[in-house]
């Protein structure tokens, strides 16, 4: 069997010079930000909503002006790191991909300035936002494009709430497919009832990056080979860390060219928003999978009564997987690991695999090429999590300190919470 190092070195090779060349790998001058989960910034004096959470990301600042919010947009090339060991060159807003989320609340007036230091012209579109024409952001059908050095601003009035993204209409196949896009949260006026405690974004986003290269390929349409929460693969990405008894809310926008079925373990919960507003209270019913299709946003809403550690992802199961290649031999029931020292003697590094299925994966150490992951990764309390991608952990604590939201660690199960081996005289308990 070709080994995955073979496998993954050969589709490397292909784009060698995708390094080298491109305006998108010359100009990352931007850090990615720090991954350490944070606190959400308190609101501004006198208003009265949650800011919101961006997992490994942050919220626009703004300044007031006669009234009016000022929000700066800087497009241009920047870095982020996946997980560590893989770091990638995108293009993004502010030093980031996703770019910073701007809050806001409805009734305000925004003026946001959008400065283009990308090496070709761009727009910026506020998806779902109702405003004047003008303000869309289509180039060549509501403004002129945005060119390379020029700043254009787009002011208008907040006349609703909810769960909205930025992103380009520009160039859209090449710019949304490595990196360029955001979240826009406007908070009601009016406090809604029940209020929550903790608000997390997500974005979803599909990426085509060879092992060994660092830029994503802007033309593939489907063989996706990393699957992304908020630029961020497990177990790169934070968890959701929220207090016993909190109301949270999860707001998932999905820029990817795939629909996702988000599921969460432990709990179920009701979808209160799309990208079109709220759903009433009426038409809302309990889930605890729900699909995002391509360009939407779900928010979703439960009360953390259940404490431990909870996963949150993909349910398509190889969108919980890191580096992927398409073609990979299937040898699930092959018996052929007696060759391997035979082989070995002319490959050393050779070992077989998939003869009893893949999870062995996890446990290896494989070498593997420059700049890229493992199939699965990430250690849990009880060995290999076999998880990659658009996976992380809602964790549920009691005595959390108010304010206090840093990683709590794994979970500390009482006594006899645990699924324990069957033993041998145990076996006739349940007749």
């Amino acid at each position: 069997m070709t080994t995955r190092r073979q496998i993954l070195k050969a589709g490397a090779s292909l784009l060698a010079g995708t390094v080298a060349t491109g305006a998108v790998t010359n100009a990352a001058t931007a850090q990615s930000r720090p991954t350490a989960t944070q606190p959400p910034i308190p609101a501004p004096s006198g208003q009265q909503y949650t800011p919101v959470v961006t997992l490994n990301g942050s919220s626009l600042p703004w300044k007031m002006d006669n009234g009016v919010k000022v929000f700066h947009l800087i497009a241009e090339p920047c870095t982020r790191e996946f997980a560590p060991g893989m770091t990638v060159n995108c293009w993004g807003y502010n030093g980031a991909t996703p770019g910073p989320t701007i809050e806001a609340v409805e009734g305000d007036r925004v003026r946001i300035l959008v400065t283009n230091r990308l090496p070709e012209h761009t727009s910026i579109h506020w998806h779902g936002i109702l405003l004047p024409n003008g303000m869309d952001g289509v180039g060549g059908l509501t403004q002129p494009q945005i060119k390379p050095g020029e700043t254009y601003v787009y002011e208008f009035t907040l006349r609703q709430h909810g769960s909205f993204m930025y992103h380009p209409h520009a160039d859209e196949m090449v710019q949304v497919a490595v990196g360029m896009m955001g979240m826009f949260v406007i908070h009601p006026r009016s406090p809604l009832i029940p209020a929550v405690d903790r608000d997390f974004c997500i974005m979803l986003h599909a990426w085509d990056i060879e092992p060994g290269t660092y830029i994503a390929k802007p033309t593939t349409m489907t063989e996706f080979n990393l699957w992304t929460f908020n630029s961020r693969v497990f177990p790169g990405i934070d968890p959701l860390v929220v207090r016993l008894g909190d109301r949270v809310r999860v707001r998932i926008a999905n820029m990817s060219m795939h629909d996702h079925p988000i599921h969460i373990h432990g709990y179920n919960y009701v979808v209160t928003q799309t990208d079109g507003g709220l759903v009433p209270p009426g038409a809302q019913f309990p889930e605890t999978t729900v699909n995002i299709p391509v360009g939407a946003i779900r928010a979703m809403e439960f009360v953390a009564d259940a404490p431990g550690d909870w996963s949150l992802h993909c349910h398509k199961s190889h969108h919980t997987m890191n580096a992927m290649g398409h073609q990979v031999p299937n040898m699930l029931g092959v018996k052929h690991d007696d060759l391997d020292p035979k082989i070995q003697q002319l490959l050393p590094q050779y070992m077989s695999m998939g003869q009893d299925g893949m999870a062995e994966m996890a446990r290896m150490q494989m070498p593997l090429p420059e700049n890229t992951l493992p199939m699965m990764m990430g250690e849990g309390p009880f060995g290999p999590l076999e998880m990659g991608g658009m996976f992380t952990v809602i964790k549920v604590r009691e005595g959390l300190a108010r304010g206090d939201y840093r990683d709590p660690g794994w979970y500390e199960h009482p006594p006899g919470t645990v699924a324990w081996k069957l033993k041998s005289d145990e076996s006739g308990r349940d007749g």
